[in-house]
């Protein structure tokens, strides 16, 4: 009989770049998602929950290919298909909308908010789980549909708090066009050398294959920057085939300056997005405490068309991480809701009375043990006979007031 491996120490049992949310952690997450998704529905956005897998075959269809070290994936037991956790959940949301909601009438506008899970990349980013919560509008074209999304982009992130941020703009189009007469491999190679803005490995590979737009190419790590850059390089691509994309990437930037968002934005003509679906504006959002984007998205045309139904779209996900780093850099603390420990029996009429208000309440036997636990578990007051006592100073801040209760047994505000 082979010998058993001793037992796994549970002290750090989760794999690489996954992680668990404590009481503390989870509840700042979550309340900013409630808050970016309360944002989003006041822009009409409806919320849609899209599955934590699919089969491997819908999601290519949607992303082109998934590279196997970038996604999970595993045999689905009832079926024996080959299934794959989501690393984006754009494909899913064109999914639902070419097949559950086909009868509806566009455009759509969809929110979600949820996990994806990727390979982790650069080094800022520890976590393979990335939680997110985003939108997609379908149905609404060109510089309309892009200008709508950055609003609401900025809209969101300044309802986090965040007041400080850049959202850089590109469009997918220039390098598109740029790269156009080179073999794929060759096209992959150099899309990464200009995300990465290497600008010696582009002038490399432009030599070796004889790029047609090598200058250009060239060119683009420096193309960034405000309206004076943008023009610079609109002016450097007049007469390349990337002309159109660049004069459509000026029209949006002073649009969107038109719109009183010139204080966030600069431009980025090199521009590369990491999914191959992008097919015209592009941006990202920085703040700083992060060393990744707060906000992804952009234009993806093609997209709904691989599920049936050619509609333009666009979109945007906020990292809920990268959020949070950037508000805590900022020295922005969410203001604690109120949450009480009744010193007292678990029957005890104040305790309805405060759960009828919506103040989360549980008891407690004594003082001494209440402040101990509400200190331990972040609750805010004590209520005992003496009235409201600060849980972290164990100060009493105000007498005991009882709450007038209806007839249903409700408090009454």
């Amino acid at each position: 009989m082979a010998p058993q491996a001793p037992p796994r120490s549970l002290e750090h049992p989760l794999p690489a770049g996954m992680r668990d949310l404590l009481p503390e952690e989870a509840g700042a997450r979550r309340a900013l998602a409630r808050g970016v998704l309360d944002r989003f529905a006041l822009h009409g956005y409806a919320l849609v929950t899209p599955p934590v897998f699919e089969f491997a075959e819908v999601l290519e269809r949607g992303l082109e290919t998934l590279d196997a070290a970038n996604v999970l994936r595993f045999v689905e037991p009832e079926s024996g298909e080959v299934a794959a956790l989501r690393p984006d959940m754009t494909p899913q949301i064109a999914r639902i909308i070419a097949t559950r909601l086909r009868g509806r009438p566009p455009p759509f506008r969809l929110g979600y908010e949820g996990t994806v899970l990727r390979r982790r990349s650069g080094r800022a980013r520890t976590q393979r789980q990335i939680p997110q919560a985003g939108v997609e509008l379908a149905g609404v074209a060109g510089p309309e549909g892009d200008l709508e999304l950055i609003a609401l982009a900025v809209d969101a992130l300044h309802a986090t708090g965040l007041e400080h941020f850049t959202l850089d703009i590109g469009d997918a189009g220039i390098v598109r066009a740029l790269l156009d007469d080179l073999p794929p491999e060759r096209r992959a190679l150099l899309s990464e050398a200009i995300s990465r803005k290497d600008d010696a490995e582009i002038a490399q590979i432009c030599e070796a294959e004889g790029a047609a737009e090598g200058d250009a190419l060239r060119a683009l790590p420096w193309l960034h920057g405000g309206r004076d850059a943008l023009a610079e390089g609109v002016g450097r691509l007049a007469k390349t085939p990337a002309a159109a994309a660049a004069r459509r990437l000026r029209a949006l930037f002073e649009a969107a300056e038109a719109s009183g968002f010139g204080e966030h934005l600069t431009a980025d003509l090199g521009e590369v997005r990491r999914f191959a679906y992008y097919t015209g504006t592009v941006f990202h959002g920085y703040a700083t405490g992060t060393g990744d984007a707060v906000v992804s998205g952009g234009r993806y045309d093609e997209l709904l068309g691989r599920f049936g139904w050619d509609l333009p779209a666009a979109g945007f996900a906020l990292d809920l991480d990268r959020v949070g780093e950037a508000l805590l850099a900022a020295r922005i603390i969410a203001e604690r809701p109120e949450r009480a420990v009744v010193v007292g029996s678990a029957d005890d009429a104040r305790i309805a009375e405060l759960r009828a208000r919506g103040v989360p309440a549980v008891a407690c036997a004594d003082r001494a043990s209440a402040l101990a636990w509400a200190r331990a578990w972040g609750f805010t007051h004590v209520l005992d006979a003496s009235g409201w006592v600060d849980a972290a100073t164990g100060t009493t801040i105000r007498a005991p007031q009882r709450q007038p209760v209806n007839k249903e047994g409700k408090g009454q505000k």
